[in-house]
């Protein structure tokens, strides 16, 4: 039985495998006949089970620094990029960093460069991030660089971004993953928190000194939940977030496969009640500011297939009904100076923008992962099939239903204490687990301009207090019911 309560990179989050509450008889969790041979799944509804609110800027993008130094990229006249942003959610949060962060630097009337290592950003550039904050509406979480920088420096590089993104400046982070730093050669072999620690304080003291009040947010680590946990404690009440990062695991494993992908992790429930644990402990959120499928830009087809979009419409709800605050889905260029094959939004070099299948995972949950979050009690039997619901206004809940299952299809049958008015259902659909196109959400692609609309949206046949839909295998749906008391 799953009780869907909350908590349900490398790595991170999983659903918890809980007894069942007494607030639901036997009976609506008996089996039930079904005609197509599909496996049948009970859930009750009720919108009183409230756990807590999903942020509304809980979706993000993340983006390597050298991204900024790609010049017309990120600015309010890439009207397709523009539109791909605004389709995933009124609000949301940009956060630029990554590995790209520690080697690169600010110079203000320089000539812009977009390396591994090496990035400089310009006056110009940071001025277009504004636009394109602008026009989308959405946040930015900025990192500094820790690695090889002066805190000189680093205050300029803030002052700048301060000046050219005003109040879309969610915070700023102080080195990307840095608990990896002796690893990289950015400090000595042995680089401990203490020392991290001291190097933090020491840039934050020259920042705050130019900016006072400015908000921050960290520790940004690759792995490290303990340290996240001590900087909660010792940061806690000068930080606007709590950071970590998150992936499966590393594309160049050969054990990272489609199969790996559609598991749960079962490493991630522990570090995500952990972090959930330590930003209570401080009052303030936390959030997954640099994560996708496998690290060092994804593994083609795996991380860029109907498979894909389906683990990242799981994984955003997971970090959602454990508490968190947000994630950030990295795309773009990357650390190796190649398009992630994992980026959401795929790239040609040549200014061309699309929707790719990761996409339309995130596109659902900006249907589906609205509202209050709600308890769920539910009995998935052999099949990987995940299930959340969301308490939305008047009276209307939604239901996303994510059959992971490389072939058992399920008949869901979901009732309620209330009488259901009307129910509709917009479908995340491919022609397989590893296909890389022809995905679509309510029946439509994303047209080549950016623009999406729900081109089919099913009715459902209710029945007073229930409703039945099949979820084939390999695919998700959205599912809208409307209730009255």
């Amino acid at each position: 039985m799953i009780k869907n309560t909350g908590t349900n990179r490398r790595t991170f989050l999983a659903g918890t495998a809980l007894a069942c509450g007494e607030i639901f008889s036997k009976k609506a969790f008996g089996a039930f006949s079904t005609t197509t041979g599909a496996y049948p799944i009970r859930v009750a509804l009720d919108s009183t089970r409230t756990i807590g609110a999903i942020p509304s800027d809980f979706t993000g993008l993340g983006f390597e620094i050298s991204s900024v130094a790609v010049a017309n990229l990120l600015t309010a006249a890439n009207h397709t990029y523009v539109q791909l942003v605004r389709n995933l959610g009124k609000n949301g949060v940009i956060r630029i960093g990554g590995n790209t962060s520690d080697y690169s630097s600010y110079e203000p009337q320089g000539k812009l460069l977009s390396t591994p290592k090496g990035t400089i950003v310009n006056e110009d550039s940071l001025r277009q991030l504004g636009s394109f904050l602008d026009a989308t509406g959405w946040k930015l979480i900025w990192g500094l660089n820790l690695g090889n920088n002066t805190e000189q420096n680093a205050v300029e590089e803030a002052r700048a971004i301060v000046r050219f993104t005003k109040d879309k400046l969610l915070a700023f982070e102080i080195g990307n993953e840095p608990d990896l730093f002796g690893h990289e050669g950015h400090r000595p072999r042995g680089y401990s928190y203490e020392d991290y620690l001291a190097d933090y304080r020491r840039y934050k003291s020259a920042i705050r000194a130019a900016l006072p009040g400015v908000p921050l947010a960290g520790p940004d680590v690759a792995g490290a939940t303990d340290w996240a946990i001590r900087f909660a404690k010792d940061e806690g009440s000068d930080l606007k977030l709590l950071t970590h990062h998150y992936y499966r695991g590393g594309a160049r494993n050969p054990a990272s496969t489609l199969d790996l992908l559609l598991q749960s992790d079962l490493r991630l429930a522990p570090d995500l009640a952990k972090m959930k644990q330590a930003a209570d402990g401080a009052s303030i959120p936390f959030r997954i500011c640099e994560t996708n499928s496998f690290s060092g830009g994804g593994k083609p087809g795996v991380s860029d297939t109907l498979g894909s979009a389906l683990w990242m419409l799981d994984y955003m709800l997971t970090v959602a009904w454990s508490g968190g605050g947000g994630v950030n889905m990295e795309t773009g260029v990357n650390q190796l100076d190649f398009v992630s094959s994992y980026s959401p939004i795929s790239d040609d070099g040549h200014g061309m923008y699309a929707a790719a299948p990761d996409y339309y995972g995130m596109l659902a949950f900006a249907q589906g992962g609205q509202g209050e979050r709600l308890a769920l009690d539910y009995d998935p039997g052999p099949v990987n099939v995940k299930i959340y619901a969301a308490a939305q206004d008047r009276g209307r809940m939604v239901l996303t239903i994510i059959n992971k299952d490389v072939s058992r299809d399920v008949e869901i049958e979901f009732s309620s204490e209330q009488h259901f008015t009307h129910a509709s259902v917009m479908r995340l659909l491919g022609q397989g687990l590893e296909s890389r196109s022809g995905v679509t959400f309510a029946g439509a692609a994303v047209g080549a301009d950016g623009t999406w609309r729900p081109a089919k949206v099913e009715s459902i046949t209710i029945r007073g207090k229930a409703g039945r839909i099949q979820i084939p295998a390999g695919s998700a749906a959205v599912v809208a019911v409307e209730a009255r008391p």
